[in-house]
């Protein structure tokens, strides 16, 4: 019989619909997750918050619900992607109880069974300026102690019953988003590094989906418990209340918001010397590391011993349409002479392309605002809400805009800015609609990132964002903000973006929709190989179910003047070698796009002998990534010189790649 995951997790009602699941004393045991042979994929015990982390810590258990503090101790952790415990304005389970106001308080008397909450609580204090002392209480005999200018910060279910037993009780969720404007997590899943398998990490997403299905059956039982352990009627609140609180009080999940919330608390701990995240720099940006997509399993999987490779067997057969698995992708990654790999993909180009024409677009790069709370590292385009020099263009600087690419022959617009919290949708489809009223401009416009960041704003599903922009006059979607689709990749360059799922998510709704997209990859943040090919793979896999993917376009990373403290090889010998390679691996994505504007046009020409078939944008105007080291810039005329150079005739194209224009 396989070994299950030895958990601990925390019996505070607000986990249930996380935990219930995985014991099957309350729901269906035919729900429990387990392996292929019957046995249970875990084996949990029940335990106080602090006591999960210790376990942890200490080897004693593999995976546990920990604390976020303690995540700070651990950046070796691996968290659950998706899954959390959290809030975003009143929690009711984590409360400061007190006879006076705020500012009349001594003493608190924390929790000793939660270290998270003692940590907020200090933070909102320290905030508010305040200072009063502090100490510690056992679990559940705080709020004992609260007399004269004593108060106590209560937790866990004994709050709950607390809310009208004190002259002044204030929410830490509510305060924090007071404070921040953020949602605060305050538990996630975190596993030893290399235990969890996708299957473990996907059971523990699972669960908290059928949990929250089944809301009101775990209400149900946690009251009916209570009862019959003689808890006073007084101190319990109706099942339909216990379930409001898990449906729509407690958070369990882990999107951009969620994350932003739980990074800058573990920043701000970091600088009032609350926390200690060992390793970390103290101009690194905080970050968690996540299981999922790159999990070891796979990655174990990629490399395992399978007899020898032969690249030269790889690449023939790869060039001959022959499909690759991840670890021969990763093999000629690592092991394929640059030379005849490129042979391999330019032999791969001229069967997709046989009759010698190299495409490329005239249009142009409208940055329609550079106001973003978003706060990449490595993006020196931004200015954050508030900020000298932020901008949102008016429409006479639009139309001006406009009016000369259609004078210039441009035939559309990509249209992309910043996650700028003043703009709404009808603030987009009011733009989109006039465009289309007084251009003849194909709309390029936004990307995965912007649409989530709307969705979120207007609390609305990802779809009908897309549809209403669709019926507006959106017509294709860039796909921008992929950067490298890893989560652990992704928290340490841009903590408060969407997930690698997230992205994808937005990708396939537009593919369903009937809208055609990009493929996106930035090579250069100390990514390996694997996350390279599993890239890759992501877009492929995509492109499987959906085919709505007309280009795939990478560029290495343009570190200058950048926030980002790291440094990683972004030669053109590296970028040619990852381009061949996903000319070979992304067989089902029809054309391939260079990176001129990073590398210069020259090297633009030798990457049409590596894979690629299209030669980009003449981009009129550019303003991201020439603010971080790209200075090249050409006219039409020049890209077709170019072209020619290369051995190959010029066209010109649209977004879908139907040629407007063969050239001689």
């Amino acid at each position: 019989m396989s070994a299950p995951l030895r958990v601990s997790a925390v019996s505070f009602l607000n986990a249930w619909p996380l935990v219930q699941p995985l014991l099957g004393h309350l729901l269906p045991r035919d729900k429990v997750p387990r392996h292929a042979d019957g046995a249970p994929l875990f084996d949990v015990e029940l335990v106080l918050p602090s006591e999960c982390a210790r376990r942890l810590e200490a080897g004693e258990c593999d995976v546990a619900l920990v604390p976020i503090a303690a995540c700070a101790a651990h950046p070796e952790w691996e968290v659950v992607p998706e899954v959390g415990i959290g809030c975003r304005g009143d929690v009711h389970s984590v409360i400061l109880v007190s006879d006076v106001p705020l500012d009349q308080i001594a003493t608190i008397h924390l929790d000793a069974a939660s270290r998270t909450s003692a940590v907020l609580i200090q933070l909102l204090m320290r905030a508010r300026g305040l200072a009063p002392a502090y100490a510690h209480a056992p679990h559940r005999e705080g709020a004992a102690r609260v007399q004269g200018r004593d108060a106590a910060l209560v937790i866990g279910d004994a709050a709950m019953a607390l809310h009208d037993r004190f002259a002044h009780v204030y929410d830490l969720g509510a305060l924090w988003l007071e404070q921040t404007g953020l949602p605060f997590v305050f538990a996630v899943w975190a596993a030893r590094p290399g235990v969890l398998t996708p299957a473990h990490v996907a059971a523990l997403q699972e669960a908290r989906a059928y949990g929250l299905k089944h809301a009101e059956e775990l209400a149900h039982a946690y009251r009916d418990g209570l009862v019959r352990a003689g808890a006073p009627a007084r101190d319990l609140l109706t099942d339909n209340a216990y379930a409001n609180y898990l449906r729509r009080t407690i958070r369990y999940g882990l999107s951009t918001k969620e994350r932003e919330g739980l990074v800058e608390f573990l920043t701000q701990g970091r600088e009032a010397g609350l926390l200690t995240i060992p390793g970390l720099d103290p101009d690194d940006p905080v970050h968690l590391r996540f299981a999922g997509s790159a999990a070891p399993e796979v990655l174990a999987a990629a490399r395992r011993q399978r007899g020898p490779m032969q690249a030269d067997e790889l690449l023939a057969r790869a060039a001959a349409g022959g499909r690759l698995d991840l670890a021969e992708g990763i093999y000629l990654y690592e092991h394929a002479d640059l030379m005849a790999l490129g042979a391999a993909a330019d032999a791969r180009r001229r069967t997709l392309h046989p009759d010698g024409v190299v495409t490329y677009i005239i249009d142009r790069n409208v940055n329609y605002t550079n106001v973003c709370v978003t706060r990449c590292k490595f993006c020196n385009f931004y200015t954050p809400p508030g900020g000298r020099g932020g901008y949102v263009l008016t429409r006479d600087e639009l139309a001006r805009k406009f009016r000369e690419t259609e004078e210039l022959g441009g035939v559309q617009i990509l249209l992309q800015g910043g996650l700028n919290p003043e703009l709404g949708l009808e603030w987009y489809e009011d733009f989109f609609r006039w465009t289309k009223a007084n251009f003849k401009l194909a709309l390029h416009a936004l990307s995965p990132t912007e649409i989530i960041h709307i969705a979120q704003k207007e609390d609305m599903p990802v779809r009908d964002v897309l549809v209403r922009l669709r019926a507006a006059g959106m017509d294709s979607l860039p796909g921008g903000g992929a950067e490298i689709l890893d989560d652990e990749i992704r928290a340490r360059i841009s903590p408060f973006k969407n997930t690698a799922d997230e992205w994808l998510g937005v990708m396939r709704e537009a593919h369903r929709l009937g809208m055609k997209t990009t493929a996106t990859m930035v090579f250069g943040f100390q990514e390996t190989a694997e996350h390279i090919l599993l890239h890759m793979d992501r877009l492929r896999s995509l492109q499987d179910e959906t085919g709505g993917f007309t280009a795939f376009i990478t560029w290495p990373f343009q570190a200058d003047g950048t926030r980002l403290k790291l440094r990683d090889d972004t030669s053109p010998l590296r970028y040619l070698r990852v381009q061949a390679l996903a000319r070979l691996y992304l067989d089902n994505i029809p054309n391939l796009q260079v990176s001129w504007p990073t590398l210069g046009p020259e090297i633009g020409e030798v990457a049409l002998r590596f894979g690629a078939n299209d030669f980009g944008s003449v981009m009129i105007e550019e303003n991201v990534v020439s603010q971080a080291g790209a200075r090249f810039m050409m006219t039409a005329a020049e890209i077709e010189d170019h072209i020619r150079l290369a051995g190959f005739r010029p066209a010109r194209r649209n977004m879908r790649y139907d040629r407007l224009q063969t050239l001689p």
